[in-house]
């Protein structure tokens, strides 16, 4: 799960873009990560127009998906995944269908505390009860803790999901920042998961993965031609 901190998260999981800043304190061995859920790119003159293009269109060739929050009409959210792709009304709705697809599928709204009891028991991952000094929930997961080849790597995703879910709740307006404490310390071959470095990639083109995250020399081979 530490692999998280290196990508810029694209949002499945509400609207939000996790985009991280990474500060390492190499003598404790932690990681810590910033993600923010503010998109900053400017708007055109008549991002409404740019909206309800998206929801026509929406409407149209994808009429099978959820209405309401998180759905093809959620405003907010289209106004979102426009300003990730620049405000081209094409892109938008072809990466807003498929969060949304993934989201039903998934079940994300179906996640809960009594679902994770088992996964959250191991202490792996949680969301701190406390704010830290910047009013930010945090997200602390302990690396050494995790063990991908004795797990199910679904509900590994899973609890990922709701983790992720359970900070945004925390947020007001659903903007500002979440902090990642990732501690590496004691962290082995055995506690690394590829598996689940590509479900966290799985929005981002191979394109965007390699550009992005990775340098040629880092890149993993599942993302090489």
């Amino acid at each position: 799960m530490a692999a998280a901190a290196a990508l810029r998260l694209s949002h499945s999981l509400r609207n939000s873009l996790f985009a991280p800043t990474l500060r390492t304190n190499k003598s404790s061995n932690l990681l810590f990560c910033k993600f923010s859920t503010v998109n900053k790119i400017l708007q055109p003159n008549d991002p409404n127009k740019l909206i309800l293009d998206v929801k026509e269109k929406l409407e149209k060739d994808h009429h099978r998906l959820p209405v309401g929050k998180n759905g093809r009409d959620d405003e907010d959210m289209i106004l979102w995944f426009l300003k990730d792709r620049k405000f081209d009304v094409e892109a938008a709705v072809a990466k807003l269908s498929k969060a949304i697809k993934w989201r039903q599928e998934f079940g994300v709204s179906e996640l809960s505390e009594e679902s994770f009891k088992r996964i959250a028991g191991t202490g792996k991952a949680y969301i701190h009860e406390n704010l830290d000094v910047n009013g930010r929930p945090v997200l602390i997961v302990v690396a050494s803790k995790h063990f991908p080849a004795k797990e199910d790597p679904i509900e590994n995703q899973k609890f990922c999901a709701f983790l992720i879910e359970k900070a945004l709740k925390r947020l007001p307006n659903e903007e500002g920042e979440i902090l990642g404490i990732f501690d590496l310390r004691g962290f082995g071959i055995e506690n690394a998961d590829l598996e689940f470095l590509k479900f966290m990639v799985r929005f981002c083109s191979v394109d965007t993965v390699r550009k992005e995250y990775f340098t040629e020399a880092t890149l993993p081979t599942i993302f090489r031609d």
